[in-house]
């Protein structure tokens, strides 16, 4: 998990390099919040076009679960970064990444543990619809 986010790390460095290098080099000028204004602009119109569709499928196939997850992970990292954040800006605490992948893996296991728990207690109304049939 720590070797993933940190290529996310590196790709998006990556990315804002040559943003930056493009402006540069064509000599737009954009300030950083201009440009932060249109990479997050356009960013977020292409998630929309991504995750509509996907959403509006899983929802007609009724899997509404499948979206709450992705939801509250997606909350669960942003919110984890933020406290790690405030804990280096407030000096609070260290600032570690390892806490934030074990915030992540935290939210895994108790997920696991719910779904398990889901998918008997529907196990179980299965069978009790299947023998009243």
């Amino acid at each position: 998990m720590k070797e993933f986010l940190y290529k996310i790390v590196e790709y998006i460095a990556k990315i804002h390099n040559f943003i930056m290098r493009l402006n540069d080099r064509y000599e737009y000028n954009f300030t950083d919040k201009q440009l932060h204004f249109f990479v997050i602009g356009i960013l977020g119109m292409a998630m929309i076009f991504v995750f509509y569709p996907l959403f509006k499928w899983l929802a007609k196939h009724n899997h509404v679960m499948v979206i709450a997850w992705i939801y509250v992970f997606t909350l669960i990292i942003v919110i984890t970064f933020a406290i790690e954040i405030g804990q280096k800006v407030t000096n609070t605490g260290t600032m570690d990444f390892a806490d934030i992948v074990f915030g992540v893996v935290g939210f895994f296991v108790m997920f696991a543990i719910f779904a398990l728990l889901r998918s008997i207690y529907h196990g179980i109304l299965r069978l009790i619809g299947h023998f009243k049939k």
